[in-house]
């Protein structure tokens, strides 16, 4: 288990700050043998310049790379299906820096499709420098908040980083196995302002939520949405983007939306953006 810093939005489902459960299997060749179309002839690993297939890696067989993804996919589908029951799930295509192929696990949660883990085929690379070459192998890492997300109805990944007795209470029980669900205690008012600026030069959509992350008010921004952008004629891309603001504690004014999101329009203008 590890904590991790990413760059991301922060809304109900993302925050920059996370746990992460990783795991790793490997297979020796003679593991994958039973499974092999004609095992007398199977190998897992081959020369890489006999690599002609680009969604695998050059160094490993396609029919090795099958076996272990079936693996792979069938150990973290009973992993989900354990915890949650028959649920739907699907798996998308994705890029990871130690895995190829790689794939992101989704289930379907309060009417959205929610990533709850990232896995692939281990980079050979790795185990090279392991000093178990001659294996193959695959890994996978969890997000905590969002699988307990799922498994006690939390609505807010934020509420994790909370210190309020309200949340806290309802986690501490005398037997571990209880079942638990959590029960919401905050309707605070919600107060939603659009911003639109010029970006700057070799802008990201990531540095505009790297300043919700660093400039605003902890735990006052709910959701942040790019809802619109356009080139104009010179050149010039506008992006529009929608931040609702809630406190957790109290219901937040219209004075004090107005003072955050003013606050927010001068930290755009210190990156070299210009205020529509």
């Amino acid at each position: 288990q590890r904590r991790v810093r990413g760059r991301a939005t922060i809304d109900r489902t993302h925050y920059p700050v996370f746990h992460q459960m990783d795991g790793v299997r490997l297979f020796s060749s003679w593991e994958l043998e039973e499974f092999a179309k004609d095992p007398k002839s199977f190998t897992h690993l081959q020369d890489p310049s006999e690599g002609t297939d680009d969604s695998i890696q050059a160094c490993h067989t396609p029919e090795a790379v099958k076996i272990v993804e079936f693996s792979l996919k069938g150990t973290l589908i009973s992993l989900v299906q354990s915890l949650f029951g028959r649920c739907q799930y699907r798996w998308v295509d994705a890029t990871f820096p130690f895995t190829h192929p790689s794939w992101e696990l989704e289930i379907y949660y309060q009417d959205e499709w929610l990533e709850v883990l990232g896995c692939g085929i281990l980079q050979q690379g790795i185990l090279n420098n392991s000093a178990v070459p001659s294996k193959i192998g695959w890994a996978f890492g969890l997000g905590l908040e969002r699988l307990a997300m799922a498994m006690y109805n939390i609505p807010d990944i934020r509420l994790f980083w909370s210190e309020d007795e309200r949340f806290l209470k309802q986690f501490r029980v005398d037997n571990i196995h209880r079942p638990i669900k959590f029960e919401p205690y905050s309707n605070y008012t919600a107060r939603s302002r659009d911003i639109a600026f010029w970006v700057p030069p070799s802008f990201e959509e990531n540095d505009f939520y790297d300043l919700t992350r660093n400039r605003i008010p902890a735990d006052t921004v709910e959701d942040v949405k790019l809802v619109d952008q356009f080139t104009n004629k010179e050149g010039r891309t506008s992006h529009c983007y929608r931040l609702t603001y809630r406190a957790w504690d109290r219901h937040l004014s219209v004075a004090e939306a107005n003072d955050i999101h003013e606050g927010m329009a001068k930290e755009v203008e210190k990156i070299g953006g210009v205020v529509r």
